[in-house]
């Protein structure tokens, strides 16, 4: 017993225990997937692909012969006052008792159909409406999952983005506080002024801050991404930034903006893919066909319908129990010619050409839009080139003045001054480089967007 219990002890000590939680790897392709799987906006244009499918399942349903089935069962009870009656048969007088208990039963059963033959094809229309409302769908729940990549990259790529900054301000506040110590031993011996101290105090103090706000920043960046992929903000994230690069070759510009060379080509190509474009051709079919609708109420309606019934019923009283059965089969044709509504029909067909020419509107819209996103978009590609480019120069330069300025302070022959700014300006090219080599990513995945190309 005393060994159960010491066991038992020990499992439940175990058992409270608080184990750290395993940071969960996320990477740029695990969180778009993480974003087309739990993004709010791609769940929801989801939910609408399958309620459309429905509803064009039951426009198709609505061609299709009805089928009713109807049973009945009845019983009643009536009692009515006995009499006696007395009738002469043949000079004989015979006596009847008329009233007293009746019991009636009865049970049936019938199958009714009915088939709309025709009404002005407005069930064709309506499944042709249906339908395109069905592709409409489909398209937009397409650029949903596009516009969540695309996110989603951005999101990415701004956390990997303050984290190399985190990684600027860091190494700067090392330099800063080796400086200081530098200038503490060479005041020390009297090389240098104590002014050059409390300004280097003074400089490391400001580092420390700028570190702060970078660390603020990327806590901030990765908020963001959990919140937009709708995951668990209780659990840990350890970034995976592999395949980011870090420094673009720019041997690639040349044959990247042959490949953008020809604007119409692009257009061309972003007019057959784009979900959203496509989505607002299916709207404008869609509301073609509710035109047609419409129209449909100046013409008759014929259809035909038929029943099937059977069943026994019956009638007893106290001294007899008597049943039959029935049997009946019902054919009918029906027509219906609507004559004057009080011109409804008539606004209805205009309300439905109003939502035509706003459909054909969007469509034309649509379609410069495309053109000006692609403009837009090869000209940010065209100044994300330009930044790396300059960023690239930049910095070489900084950091060979830096290294001046840094020689020429120790070496007695430069002021203290002179080596802040070269730090700062080089601290400033390398910030200025992150930025430009994100902004150039992120300008690629963003042509590919308005182009309708992007991947995973």
């Amino acid at each position: 017993m005393k060994i159960f219990v010491a066991n038992l002890m020990a499992l439940v000590m175990l058992s409270s225990l608080s184990f750290p939680q395993q940071a969960i790897k996320l990477s740029v392709d695990k969180a778009v997937s993480l974003a087309l799987e739990k993004n709010t906006l791609v769940i929801q244009a989801r939910n609408t692909v399958d309620a459309q499918d429905i509803a064009a399942t039951a426009a198709v349903g609505a061609l299709l012969p009805s089928l009713d089935f109807r049973g009945s069962v009845t019983q009643s009870q009536n009692w009515t006052p006995q009499s006696v009656r007395t009738t002469v048969f043949n000079g004989v007088p015979v006596q009847s008792v008329a009233g007293g208990y009746f019991k009636s039963y009865s049970e049936g059963a019938e199958f009714s159909s009915s088939l709309i033959l025709f009404n002005g094809f407005a069930n064709t229309s309506n499944v042709s409406r249906a339908k395109a409302n069905a592709n409409a769908s489909v398209f937009d729940y397409s650029r949903a999952q596009e516009s969540a990549i695309i996110q989603t990259h951005s999101l990415f790529l701004n956390v990997d983005r303050t984290y190399e900054l985190l990684n600027v301000n860091e190494d700067n506040l090392k330099r800063s506080k080796k400086q200081l110590e530098q200038i503490i031993e060479s005041n020390k011996v009297g090389s240098v002024a104590l002014a050059d101290v409390y300004r280097q105090q003074v400089q490391v103090g400001s580092d420390e801050l700028n570190l702060i706000q970078a660390q603020s920043n990327f806590e901030k960046a990765k908020a963001d991404l959990i919140a937009y992929l709708g995951t668990d903000f209780s659990s840990e994230y350890e970034f995976d930034f592999t395949g980011i690069p870090k420094d673009i070759d720019t041997t690639e510009f040349a044959p990247l903006n042959a490949q953008y060379s020809n604007l119409d080509d692009l257009v061309n190509q972003a007019i057959a893919k784009r979900p959203d474009y496509l989505s607002s051709v299916e709207a404008l079919n869609s509301a073609e066909a509710s035109v047609t609708m419409q129209r449909a109420n100046y013409f008759p309606t014929i259809s035909a319908n038929g029943s099937y019934g059977w069943g026994p019923s019956g009638l007893s009283d106290l001294a007899m129990n008597q049943f039959t059965e029935y049997r009946g089969l019902s054919l009918s044709l029906s027509l219906n010619l609507p004559i004057f509504n009080g011109f409804a029909t008539q606004s209805q067909i205009e309300q439905a050409q109003v939502t035509r020419r706003n459909a054909d509107e969007q469509v034309q819209q649509n379609r410069r839009q495309v053109r000006v996103d692609i403009r837009k978009a090869l000209l940010d590609l065209e100044a994300a080139e330009k930044q790396v480019a300059v960023s690239q120069t930049t910095i070489t330069s900084a950091q060979m003045d830096r290294e001046i300025a840094e020689e020429k302070y120790h070496l007695g022959a430069g002021t203290l001054l002179d080596l802040l700014v070269a730090t700062a300006n080089y601290t400033n090219a390398m910030s200025n480089k992150v930025n430009a080599v994100t902004g150039y990513i992120l300008a690629k995945k963003q042509l590919e967007y308005v182009l309708g190309t992007i991947s995973k």
